[in-house]
């Protein structure tokens, strides 16, 4: 992810689009999709975030909030085996949040060897289902519980 999403030279911007790094948010974000992130979105919890990882806020990650805690939001990976989570680094401050995840474009897988042209409903089938919003899970605090 870019280093410093949204506060580029002195302006600031509402939306922006970034690429995916990792696991963590398997099966609603793949590595390599693209995200629809806006800034200053208010957040809940079920949003899926990106924030400033709170023991390197050099680094950005990408999560989704369980509840609201003294101190501010717990958040969990949707691929628990991913890590990375607050299970690992407790309560995210408030001011570590950045931006509100709300649409994804999947990647397409690359063409086969000796595969050729891809039919037109391969291609047609690949944008119906690469462009979907990111939707709240309202069963996220349900999750946490469950752990």
């Amino acid at each position: 992810m870019p280093e410093a999403i949204g506060e580029g030279r002195g302006t600031k911007v509402p939306f922006q689009i970034i690429e995916v790094d990792g696991p963590s948010m398997v099966p609603t974000l793949y590595h390599g999709d693209w995200m629809l992130v806006q800034y200053g979105a208010r957040v809940r919890p079920g949003d899926v975030i990106v924030l400033r990882h709170p023991f390197q806020q050099d680094l950005l990650v990408v999560k989704r909030i369980a509840e609201r805690r003294e101190g501010g939001w717990w958040v969990l990976g949707d691929n628990p085996g991913a890590g990375g989570d607050s299970t690992v680094y407790g309560v995210v401050p408030d001011d570590l949040v950045l931006a509100k995840v709300r649409g994804r474009l999947r990647r397409r897988r690359p063409w086969a060897e000796g595969e050729g042209q891809r039919s037109v409903t391969a291609v047609v089938s690949w944008a119906l289902g690469a462009v979907r919003p990111v939707l709240s899970d309202r069963s996220a605090s349900r999750r946490l519980r469950a752990r």
